[in-house]
């Protein structure tokens, strides 16, 4: 009797140019930050950086980049869901010398063939000198 093995999936492919829509290329922006080479010195670009790590599939740095007290154990992206582009639609504070701040955004996306979109305005704070994700603000 033959045993069958799992083959291990690979690796996504690392894109030229960055997801996160900025004109540069992915190893030289958010690619620079996954790799652990810097830290986002803005709201906005940490919130650039987290959608270049779904659409890379880069599980760990979401789970680093987000606040301990509301991080979960886990993501599980999943493969059959591909990131497209990123609209920034306003901000609040989240500069370099604020300790919060807010970004509004759309992520557009693909799935079994149909499109879609996710539309939040996420909270960041800093923590421990760096700034992370905290939640999603809710409208009442």
């Amino acid at each position: 009797m033959s045993r069958r093995t799992r083959r291990p999936r690979p690796a996504p492919a690392t894109p030229a140019s960055c997801p996160c829509g900025l004109p540069s290329a992915y190893a030289d922006c958010c690619g620079r930050l996954h790799r652990g080479q810097g830290r986002a010195t803005t709201a906005e670009q940490l919130m650039r950086s987290r959608y270049s790590a779904f659409a890379v599939g880069d599980e760990a740095y979401l789970l680093r980049s987000w606040h301990p007290t509301t991080r979960p154990p886990g993501i599980g992206l999943d493969p059959g869901l591909r990131w497209v582009r990123l609209e920034i639609l306003g901000t609040t504070e989240g500069s370099a010398f604020h300790t919060t701040g807010t970004v509004e955004f759309r992520a557009h996306y693909i799935q079994g063939g149909q499109a879609g979109s996710l539309h939040e305005n996420s909270r960041f704070v800093r923590h421990e000198g760096a700034w992370v994700y905290l939640d999603a603000v809710t409208e009442d």
